[in-house]
């Protein structure tokens, strides 16, 4: 029914040929994309531009032209203030920063860069974009986040956040894609440039300490004084990436028993163990990914991770291990909406469509309102904004909420906020974050999921994204009636890019990926496992024909 697993998941790193990292950036700079080829183009999926500069896709010309395209944005959208930039552990994230900086320079816009040359989470990139804007109405700043997230070890990553500090919406993304194409159509005379000697050294490029602001600031997010109480052990996992510095700081700063397990750079990320398809993968919600860190489970409370970027968390419990990405959003919401009496009463819970059941009644259990959304955090950014959002969250292990008081903290995904809030879940329950799941079910009834992912081309991934809800003329799914197929999301009436079909004992969605070239179904049994295998292979069914068409 899946895509088979590969008999070297879970295996060390070391299994499979290490990225020729000299060669990667060395085709960064030589490999001209052609602009006639798609997928050598621009394209901002779910978070910005992604690709690797072996396949002509992530290139010194793909940054430079949407780079310039981005100043040219910030002209027309008046936007005067700073421009945050930072960037992942990524091989290729350092030249791009450099091509990027050179842009920026000529074109005159003032740019904060990480003092000392550290890297840059996304939510702290995210959090001093918010911090900057507060108060003000003009002069406003923004940034870029030069990460591919997960993505393996040869892929770069570029994305734009504009002064709300979320991932920029389809309309702005859409301009930028535009204009950096047709720059590279014309060879990229419209760009301006200069060497990166003079770009550090102008008036207009400034250091900012990112992991100061950032960790100084949590205690208005999280309890420290519970977890400190409570004198928890505790580990985390920053596999390699942006964060490494942040978790000693924010164990020193914040003086809590947290063990790093590593601070180990390695853009070839030889440390992981491969993930489900044998690849090198750094995904904290991935099991065969997590093997380190699960290998841990027994000597701490609760233990963490977070991917490349740092926007994705991973949470090891001790009572069942790494958790579902889904149990633990459900638990941090029933969590924080019972313990945070600094926001707004009528604060709603943000999930995307592909999130599980189980927030849906929680939420109802909860009294607040339910805002589900597509895939993207993109949608979740003005409800973080205003405070009408107290939390939102994606099945990808994403999520971000408010302080304590009620503002907004990260407009973007935070993976070291949850992860932190593991353990003051932990404290304060009393159980930890896996038990606490366990409760739910028993209050709630049991959930079982599963999501198949397999490759698909690019013209593939097309054909299901217009998928239609009159295409699915069955009436029963797995034996149960259906009473919803949906292709617009329910609580923005916003297109899903696929196709959700909701019955009385479970539901399925599936969509192509945003970021790579595979194809994800999602699937939720109300009743048991053998359900939700029904489920799944009818669902599968539905987009073999869909994309063989």
């Amino acid at each position: 029914m899946s895509a088979a697993r590969s008999p070297l998941a879970g295996k060390p790193a070391t299994s499979v040929p290490p990225v020729d990292v000299e060669r990667l950036v060395a085709a960064y700079y030589d490999e001209r994309p052609d602009p006639s080829i798609a997928a050598q183009r621009v394209a901002f999926g779910t978070s910005g531009h992604r690709g690797s500069s072996f396949a002509a896709s992530f290139n010194e010309a793909h940054v430079l032209a949407i780079t310039q395209a981005i100043c040219e944005h910030r002209a027309t959208a008046g936007i005067s203030g700073p421009l945050f930039l930072g960037i992942d552990t990524h091989a290729l994230s350092k030249p791009a920063m450099d091509s990027a900086l050179e842009v920026l320079a000529a074109n005159g816009v003032e740019v904060r860069i990480a003092a000392g040359g550290e890297y840059t989470p996304t939510p702290a990139l995210s959090h001093a974009i918010l911090a900057w804007n507060r108060g003000r109405t003009s002069g406003l700043a923004d940034g870029i986040v030069i990460t591919p997230s997960h993505n393996p070890p040869e892929d770069g990553g570029f994305k734009y956040n504009p002064p709300n500090g979320g991932p920029a919406d389809t309309g702005v993304t859409a301009a930028i894609q535009q204009r950096a194409n047709a720059l590279i159509a014309e060879g990229l005379r419209g760009v301006k440039r200069v060497p990166i000697e003079r770009a550090r050294a102008a008036s207009t490029t400034r250091e900012h300490d990112f992991l100061g602001a950032y960790v100084d600031g949590l205690g208005a997010l999280i309890d420290f004084d519970e977890i400190r109480a409570a004198n928890l052990r505790l580990a985390v996992d920053p596999l390699g990436g942006a964060g490494v510095h942040y978790w000693p700081r924010i164990a020193e700063r914040w003086r809590i028993a947290l063990d790093v397990v590593s601070e180990q750079v390695d853009p070839t990320f030889a440390f992981m163990s491969l993930d489900w398809d044998g690849r090198v993968r750094m995904d904290p919600s991935s099991p065969p990914a997590m093997q380190r860190l699960l290998a841990l489970r027994e000597r701490y409370d609760v233990a963490f991770a977070c991917d490349t970027d740092h926007d994705r968390h991973g949470i090891v419990a001790r009572s069942v291990g790494l958790m579902p990405a889904n149990h633990y959003l459900a638990v941090m919401i029933d969590y924080l909406f019972r313990s945070r009496e600094g926001w707004r009463a009528d604060a709603a819970v943000g999930k995307t469509i592909v999130c599980s059941a189980m927030i849906d009644r929680i939420a109802t259990r909860l009294g607040r309102r339910l805002h589900e959304v597509p895939v993207g955090f993109k949608w979740f950014v003005d409800g973080l904004c205003d405070g009408s959002l107290g939390f939102g969250g994606e099945e990808s292990a994403g999520a971000s909420f408010l302080r304590r008081d009620g503002g907004a903290w990260s407009t973007d995904k935070d993976g070291i906020a949850p992860a932190l809030l593991s353990a003051e879940i932990t404290a304060r329950e009393g159980r930890d974050p896996g038990q606490c799941y366990a409760r739910l079910e028993q209050e709630l009834g049991a959930v079982y999921t599963d999501r198949v992912d397999a490759p698909a081309t690019k013209e593939q991934k097309a054909r299901l994204a217009k998928l239609a809800p009159a295409e699915v003329t069955a009436g029963t799914l797995a034996g149960s009636r259906i009473v919803a197929v949906l292709d617009h999301a329910p609580g923005n009436d916003a297109p899903i890019g696929g196709i959700k079909v909701i019955a009385e004992h479970g539901w399925f969605a599936a969509r192509p990926s945003g970021t790579e070239d595979i194809y994800k179904i999602y699937g939720e049994s109300f009743r048991d496992a053998a359900h939700l295998g029904e489920i799944l292979a009818e669902a599968q069914q539905l987009v073999d024909h869909t994309i063989a068409a």
